[in-house]
């Protein structure tokens, strides 16, 4: 008889999405391909994951593009890349045996090679797999070190985020009420986004920023100012923010979203020169920079979510059929907390 323990036999065929042009303005359903193509073999060091959940990211436009930037452009007629959590179902390196869960970064596929080096081992009994990739990942890590390094976050700071209900910026104002801010503003799109901010997460005041100007929004939310802004947005709201800020105020730049998809560039602030009168600072943030900070970084968030402290959302589209209206929709602001895709 047929051996009924022997783990079933590995299919032969991958499905992998491919950027076949750089996007001009809002990407297409044409600038991609969902292809086929052989499940790799793990050469010696490396493990072959069949992933479980995958990361869509709006950062992922900026490497659409071949414009000079922090990191390499996607290439042409090559499959993407992206955060990605699943198991190990082949092994040639040691350290990490099939059943094994790891976090890596070649999503955008149904099975990945993955250098043993390049995996992070996680416990799907410590927390949901899909948290690695959000609120335990790399957005909870951008949302911890950019409010208390980057922005230099205080107990006692009146803090403003732009996109508050995505996956960073809900996370963002939540880390600051529980580190004692003063009061805590959200914007959002959407009515409901803004009763999830006030409601759910703790927000002090947060608006819908397509019900007018957002300048007088922000100074009916903070009437005495703010001390930190943290940017997902760009834009008006960069702008309002830099209106609204205190004595020595702290601007961290963690998105633009609103500019991703323009063809021209975007105008500027027209009132960067109120920074001098206010001794503010702007400061760009990249996660890559605050690796450091990630043992800090889950033993703190990681009880804040155990707890109940912290409240969490996802977002979750099934297949990796859908992998690509997945990106699309955090682009149009979609996702409520973090856009994730479940193969």
């Amino acid at each position: 008889m047929p051996d009924s323990s022997a783990p079933a036999p590995l299919p032969t065929v991958n499905r992998e999405w491919h950027l076949l042009s750089r996007p001009v303005g809002r990407p297409k359903t044409g600038d991609f391909a969902l292809v086929e193509a052989a499940v790799p073999q793990p050469r010696e060091g490396q493990v072959l994951v069949r992933n479980l959940y995958a990361s869509v990211d709006p950062y992922m436009r900026g490497r659409m593009s071949d414009a000079k930037s922090y990191v390499a452009p996607f290439e042409l007629g090559k499959v993407m890349q992206g955060g990605a959590v699943g198991e190990v179902v082949a092994s040639n390196a040691e350290g990490l045996a099939v059943g094994d869960h790891v976090l890596h970064f070649l999503g955008w596929r149904e099975y990945a090679a993955v250098n043993a080096k390049d995996a992070v081992k996680v416990d799907p009994e410590a927390a949901p797999l899909s948290t690695y990739l959000g609120v335990l990942g790399m957005t909870g890590l951008t949302a911890y070190a950019g409010l208390l390094r980057t922005a230099s976050f205080k107990e006692g700071d009146t803090v403003f985020v732009s996109g508050a209900a995505g996956a960073v910026g809900g996370q963002v104002g939540q880390i600051a009420k529980l580190k004692g801010a003063a009061r805590v503003i959200g914007s959002a799109g959407s009515d409901d986004k803004v009763k999830l901010l006030v409601e759910e997460y703790g927000f002090d005041a947060a608006f819908n920023y397509k019900d007018g100007s957002v300048s007088e929004q922000l100074r009916k939310a903070a009437p005495d100012g703010i001390d930190v802004y943290f940017d997902n947005v760009g834009g008006d709201h960069l702008e309002a923010a830099i209106g609204s800020l205190n004595l020595r105020g702290r601007i961290a730049i963690c998105g633009m979203i609103s500019v991703y998809n323009n063809t021209e560039p975007a105008p500027g602030p027209k009132n960067l020169a109120r920074l001098i009168a206010t001794r503010g600072r702007i400061e760009g943030l990249l996660v890559g920079d605050h690796y450091d900070l990630q043992p800090q970084f889950v033993q703190e968030v990681g009880a804040w979510v155990r707890s109940g402290e912290l409240k969490y959302r996802e977002t979750v589209v099934e297949g990796i059929d859908n992998n690509l209206e997945a990106f699309f929709g955090v682009l149009r602001g979609d996702n409520t907390g973090k856009m994730i895709v479940q193969y």
